[in-house]
């Protein structure tokens, strides 16, 4: 069976952020870029909710794994 494959505006959804285009080009725009040394999770944006969310579907390398990656290069260039 193949896991579900998730979108970068439903992360933001998930995340209880604006999912749209346009708000998350502001949002990336805003928050970047983090430093190396700063993992996403960690960031100092994200109320403690989203970064238990962030953090978890990494360590478990959960279906949501794979759009959170693609956040944290996006954040971090």
């Amino acid at each position: 069976m193949e896991n579900p494959t998730h979108s970068l505006p439903a992360l933001f959804k998930q995340l209880g952020l604006p999912d749209d285009a346009a708000s998350i080009s502001a949002f990336i725009s805003t928050h970047s870029p983090l430093p190396a040394t700063c993992s996403l999770a960690d960031a100092p944006f994200w109320s403690p909710a989203q970064a238990a969310l962030l953090r978890e579907e990494i360590l478990e390398d959960a279906d949501w794994a794979e759009v959170v990656d693609q956040l944290n290069l996006r954040l971090h260039s």
